[in-house]
């Protein structure tokens, strides 16, 4: 019958359209959230300071902590370099999605200064290392479900961000269970060209404290003086292209890291200093640091 007809259609279309919202909900419930706008105090550096946090998906909906990877941009980007050109997003979610990585919370600071990005400045005007681990880690660990202990602590970066990720993991081992510095700025060579390169900044400085200096803040020569336990106590992923203008320094990095037989994984791929190999490199650094986050 014509009224039997219609009572069917819409029965169908009833339970057509609830099928449609059971697919669609878990689909959107697979995605993470990313904030790039969050600010904080800080007394260290004056005034307020810029950051962003990526959440994994089930965030919202749980109550856990999680572990967490402090991920550094490079020189001429912010905080947002890591959500606008690397697409964080997107990567950790398919990473988490995939099962290649376990759900984490990415913290991104910002570190556009003006000066050296991530370390203490040699004249003392300008403490960012001092900030980071005194300030901002206390700061997002308080503020997020964070897991705060070292074996669910990572850090990573790009470039100057990757130099940072090799400061911060070698001068504080006991805070970061991994570290992936990629394409990273291993420091000056020698210290003469530190000279060069900080200028005013060490001219007032006695050749000892300026060698001192330069020493802690280049991470061949922090890989040739550092007990081999405390290096060994952090997981290492040193990654590179093979067309990058720093790959020199990270071979070296290398290179001494394995005549003291600390244990550290090296990739060397096809790619120059770009987001298109950052982008690549993400994934297999999310992966890495999960296997510290993750019992076996």
């Amino acid at each position: 019958m014509p009224g039997q007809s219609k009572t069917a259609s819409t029965m169908t279309s009833r339970l057509l359209t609830a099928a449609t919202l059971f697919l669609t909900v878990p689909a959107l419930a697979q995605s993470g959230r990313v904030m790039d706008n969050l600010s904080m105090p800080t007394e260290i550096l004056g005034g307020e300071r810029n950051f962003a946090v990526y959440l994994p998906p089930d965030y919202d909906t749980s109550e856990r902590s999680y572990p967490i990877l402090y991920l550094l941009h490079g020189a001429g980007d912010d905080h947002t370099g890591w959500v606008q050109f690397g697409e964080v997003l997107h990567i950790a979610d398919k990473a988490i999605r995939e099962g290649t990585a376990t759900p984490m919370i990415i913290a991104m600071p910002d570190a556009f200064t003006g000066r050296l990005g991530y370390f203490n400045y040699p004249d003392g005007e300008w403490n960012y290392e001092d900030y980071f681990f005194d300030e901002f880690i206390p700061h997002v660990e308080s503020a997020f479900r964070v897991k705060s202990e070292k074996r669910y602590r990572a850090v990573a970066g790009l470039s100057m961000g990757g130099g940072g990720s090799l400061m911060f993991a070698m001068h504080r081992p006991d805070m970061f269970a991994a570290a992936g510095p990629l394409s990273s700025w291993v420091g000056p060579p020698s210290l003469e060209q530190a000279r060069r390169q900080f200028g005013e900044a060490l001219a007032g400085m006695s050749d000892e404290d300026a060698h001192a200096y330069w020493q802690r803040h280049n991470a061949v020569e922090l890989a040739r003086t550092l007990s081999v336990d405390d290096l060994n106590s952090v997981r290492w992923y040193i990654d590179s292209g093979d067309d990058d203008f720093l790959y020199e320094g990270n071979a070296l990095l290398h290179i001494a890291l394995r005549k003291r037989e600390v244990r550290h994984e090296f990739r060397v791929r096809d790619g120059g200093h770009t987001w298109t190999y950052w982008r690549d490199s993400l994934p297999d650094v999310l992966h890495f640091v999960s296997q510290s986050f993750r019992q076996f």
